[in-house]
Parts: structure tokens; C-alpha cells; sequence
């Protein structure tokens, strides 16, 4: 795990960052929406605790693809 954590740093700093953004908008939009400040904030924990998951899935998912279409010579 720590081998995980220590190549990735970058990129997980990265999704931190993006996860509190996303959290302090999605409370922002669901208590504007529902006028519930709990139901607000759960919401917003929710949505975005799935989202950073899938986002640094995607950034490693693009790194992946970039370093693979570095390897296939770009047709001429």
C-alpha cells in the first residue's frame, strides 16, 4: 500500500484536492435544492466520495493509454 500511495502521490494529492472542491459544490447544490442541511450533507459526501474513486481510476487509465501510445509509431 505504501508502494501505491508513494508512486502515486501526484495524482492522489490531486484527487484530494478535487474530492473537497466537489464536496463544498455538491453541499452547496443540495442544500439550494432541498433546503436540508443534513440530507445536504450526506448527499454531498456521497456522490463525490464515488467520483474521486472513478476520477483517479481515469487518471490512471489516461497515463496508461499515454505511455502505450508512445510505444505505437503515429501513422504517416
Amino acid at each position: 500500500m505504501r508502494k501505491l500511495v508513494h508512486a502515486n502521490l501526484f495524482t492522489l494529492k490531486k484527487t484530494a484536492s478535487y474530492y473537497l472542491v466537489h464536496v463544498t459544490v455538491a453541499a452547496l447544490v443540495a442544500y439550494a435544492v432541498t433546503g436540508n442541511f443534513l440530507l445536504a450533507v450526506t448527499l454531498s459526501l456521497l456522490e463525490p466520495t464515488i467520483q474521486a474513486f472513478a476520477f483517479f481510476l481515469h487518471e490512471k487509465s489516461w497515463e496508461r493509454w499515454g505511455r502505450q501510445s508512445k510505444l505505437v509509431p503515429a501513422p504517416t
